[in-house]
């Protein structure tokens, strides 16, 4: 984070695309800078973007090709993940946090080590508090439903691609940070997610106000991190006390 007044301040959005699991198994990166005016408006960059392959070290398999379509031979000279991810986590012009949609997945690969323990924003879990009225929240689903301003199509395609999906992320997060301010931002992503209807079960789809206690009270015990939070939440909300306090959400609610 940077200490100087006249800098700008910018937010990285990155997307990773994979070749498995593993720690190094990285086949893409992208970003995408939202930076700050003068006059404390956020808006997408039009120079500062851009996309590496990164050698996974490993085969991609045909499943996951299907995905991103990132041959083999695209990557077999690119340069492994250690030595791709500082360079593009930590610029020469510093940024104040690092974005993602679902940012517990690229923060399994973009470690304190390599980020230089970067602030994280996770705009899924921004847009489930700011736009609770959505039907679903999936990136893709979010650049359709809501259509942001000066999003060109094709830029942002196609899609499961590192760049053009940090291009699509860039312009929900625009919308967030001049809606509420970063540290509300940074601060909701340190936190589980907060669903705005219960994902699964019997009632699947009904908002948590309309749950009975007793449903409410199941549901606070549900192993899903997030569904344990928002039911939490609606507990308190209610008068009552929180069963634990919550954890750091592992992001794997389908919503």
């Amino acid at each position: 984070m940077t200490d100087d007044p006249a800098r700008p301040l910018c937010v990285r959005v990155i997307d990773l695309e994979t070749a498995g699991n593993g720690a190094g198994d990285v086949c893409e990166i992208g970003w995408q800078d939202v930076v700050q005016d003068a006059g404390g408006l956020w808006s997408v960059s039009e120079t500062s973007r851009g996309a590496r392959f990164v050698n996974p070290g490993r085969p991609i398999s045909p499943d996951t090709m299907a995905v991103h379509h990132i041959l083999d031979e695209w990557v077999a000279d690119a340069p492994f993940w250690k030595d791709v991810a500082p360079s593009v986590l930590r610029p020469d012009t510093p940024v104040v946090a690092l974005a993602a949609h679902r940012a517990a997945f690229e923060q399994r690969y973009c470690t304190p080590r390599l980020s230089g323990g970067a602030n994280w924003i996770c705009t899924w879990k921004c847009a489930l508090r700011l736009w609770p009225e959505l039907l679903r929240f999936s990136n893709q689903m979010l650049r359709y439903q809501r259509r942001p301003e000066g999003l060109v199509h094709e830029r942002g395609l196609p899609a499961h691609r590192a760049l053009p999906d940090a291009y699509v992320t860039a312009h929900h997060l625009r919308d967030m940070l001049n809606t509420v301010p970063l540290s509300q931002l940074i601060e909701w992503s340190r936190q589980p997610g907060l669903l705005p209807r219960v994902p699964a079960g019997p009632d699947r789809g009904r908002p948590w106000s309309a749950l009975s206690d007793a449903a409410l009270a199941t549901l606070a015990r549900d192993r899903d991190i997030d569904v344990r939070f928002s039911a939490e939440t609606e507990v308190v909300r209610r008068g009552g006390q929180p069963l634990a306090a919550p954890a750091r959400s592992n992001q794997q609610t389908l919503i």
